[in-house]
């Protein structure tokens, strides 16, 4: 899974640098809707992009957030809400006090610290279990290593016990909800009498309490009961498995294609769903707003292209060395984490769990004071942030992953923030409301705006929607969906009109939030949605990819519409190009 996002974000640049970047910068403007307004004669295409920029950054600026407040409480104990507000201080410093200009020149000096942050550990994790300091070259020997302790794992005794404990644990939840009111009774009726027998025993005043607490905390009604048991049951479902629910490592996909046919559908299912990931990850690249609007600062067409290029080196820095990250970690909790007793355990899973046991949590289930794989469940937003602990690595490298961990978040959510600013401020207040609204006004506005989105996204990180990934992801899909039909057809084919582009935008944008809308467990909740997921879900498709419907139908919808409608005028057809020849000029013929 973990490699769909490097081929999608490396991928990415390619169709930057080949189809979008050097033909923006010949443009000329400041922002994406400005094409959009351009290209295809009006404001109302302009407008369309403004929503598009803003739900595509909105969306990322969340999870970027998200990562500062997750570093922040670590760092400081503050409870997650206020590390959010705490560590979005020093996203607003950042980009308060410059335009993208600055905030380019900010995130050179934060990737430094990134990368230096990001290879330090993953180096002395190589040093340390292969003695060779270049882990992009050793890692292999460790995978190894890796999926022999995997087969072990499996065939654990105590391994399995934990597998069939959470095994039982979903079949008593699937026979909950063939009786709903009969298990709410029962519930409630033994959630009773532990918190009566504590008190006739005078049992600890912190038993007494926990007790009282699951008690008021069952459900009230059968609707939420139901919601609650089937919860219970796809949770433990998912941990009944082994290796806590991990494919091997070494393996391509979950599932067997030489399996049964339960084990060829999820091969074939975790298969179209890479596909499909590396697809929206590369697609949205080419498109996020704040992205593409980086190379309307270089001087000329070439040093755009030039740009785009150091781009994907520096990225490729960063993500050759995922991979031995991944196995290096792994590693250490199958060796040195697995078997040690409870009592035992570092002290970083305390720590991380009084964070937010979703992120990380362990628990003896079988009982038998030794910590099994399947006993604990941990969150993939932590493993960069935690890889020190893991390793037992001194303390001040885990400070330095966390200056780290912020630097990426910060250089990131700069120029997102920045882009919903310039949507706001630029393209719809002084390109559509007041085109006269002098400079100094148009940067008040822009300053203001900038703090009530900071607040606003950070009000719904607080909320904990999803996990980081996703919601990165879904920035993608969002930003590709919206954007990448339409600037690709208005750059290389002069018939796209104003109609068409509207259509497809709304169109493409309307699928994917529709899609996500309907699948995705908190946009379920917030929107009412009741049906079965499965119902909703297309080919098996999961939610982060939402973008694969989404840019098709906006594809398909701007060649349509476009056809049906009247071509653009004479000096739109001049000003593609201009865009895609640099030596023609306007009005030549």
């Amino acid at each position: 899974g973990g490699l769909a996002f490097i081929m999608g974000w490396t991928g990415g640049y390619c169709l930057v640098a080949l189809f979008l970047a050097p033909y923006m910068r010949k443009f000329g403007q400041f922002t994406i809707p400005d094409f959009l307004g351009a290209r295809y004669e009006g404001n109302l295409p302009r407008f369309i992009g403004i929503i598009g920029a803003i739900l595509c950054s909105f969306t990322y600026v969340v999870a970027q957030i998200y990562g500062v407040g997750l570093i922040t409480t670590r760092l400081t104990g503050f409870a997650f809400e206020i590390g959010i507000f705490v560590g979005l201080g020093g996203i607003l410093v950042c980009s308060f006090l410059g335009g993208m200009r600055a905030v380019t020149w900010t995130q050179v000096a934060q990737y430094i610290i990134l990368i230096v942050a990001y290879m330090v550990p993953v180096v002395w994790l190589s040093i340390k279990q292969t003695n060779v300091p270049i882990p992009q070259a050793i890692y292999g020997y460790q995978l190894q290593k890796v999926t022999e302790r995997e087969l072990q794992l499996k065939a654990d005794p105590k391994e399995q016990e934990v597998v069939n404990i959470f095994k039982e644990r979903a079949a008593a939840a699937d026979a909950k909800l063939k009786d709903v009111p009969g298990a709410m009774a029962a519930d409630q009726a033994a959630a009773q009498k532990r918190v009566d027998d504590l008190k006739a025993a005078n049992g600890p005043v912190a038993d007494i309490q926990a007790a009282e607490k699951a008690l008021a905390a069952l459900p009230k009604t059968a609707a939420d009961a139901t919601k609650a048991y089937t919860a219970a049951k796809a949770a433990n479902t998912a941990r009944a498995a082994p290796l806590a629910g991990m494919p091997p490592h070494a393996q391509q996909f979950a599932g067997d294609p030489n399996g049964d046919a339960k084990a060829r559908d999820t091969f074939d299912t975790s298969r179209r769903n890479f596909l499909a990931l590396i697809f929206c990850l590369m697609v949205g690249t080419a498109a996020l707003p704040h992205i593409l609007m980086r190379y309307y600062t270089t001087p000329s067409v070439k040093e755009a292209r030039d740009s785009v290029t150091w781009s994907l080196f520096f990225i490729f820095l960063l993500y050759f060395t995922a991979p031995a990250l991944a196995v290096l970690v792994k590693y250490e909790v199958f060796n040195v984490l697995v078997g040690t007793p409870f009592d035992q355990l570092p002290a970083w899973i305390n720590n991380w769990a009084k964070v937010d046991p979703a992120l990380l949590s362990v628990a003896d289930v079988n009982k038998d004071g030794i910590f099994q794989l399947g006993e604990m469940r941990i969150s993939g937003d932590i493993i960069v942030l935690a890889t020190p602990e893991i390793g037992g690595l001194p303390y001040v490298v885990s400070g330095m992953v966390a200056a780290g961990g912020l630097a990426a978040a910060l250089s990131t959510a700069d120029g997102l923030l920045l882009t919903i600013a310039n949507a706001l401020s630029h393209d719809l207040y002084y390109k559509m409301i007041d085109p006269n609204a002098p400079t100094a006004r148009r940067v008040s506005i822009s300053k203001a705006l900038l703090v009530v989105v900071a607040l606003a996204a950070a009000g719904v990180a607080a909320q904990k929607p999803a996990d980081i990934l996703f919601l990165v992801s879904a920035a993608f899909s969002f930003a590709a969906a919206t954007f990448f039909p339409v600037l690709v057809l208005g750059i290389f084919w002069k018939r796209a009109n104003k109609w068409g582009a509207t259509l497809g935008m709304i169109a493409g944008l309307g699928t994917t939030f529709y899609y996500m809308a309907t699948t995705q467990p908190w946009m379920r909740s917030v929107f009412g949605v009741t049906s079965p997921v499965a119902d909703n879900i297309w080919w098996g498709i999961s939610p982060i990819s939402a973008g694969l419907f989404g840019v098709p139908v906006g594809l398909a919808v701007i060649i349509i519409v476009s056809l049906l409608t009247p071509a653009p005028g004479k000096e739109t057809q001049e000003l593609v190009e201009h865009v895609r020849y640099p030596d023609l000029k306007l009005g030549s013929t």
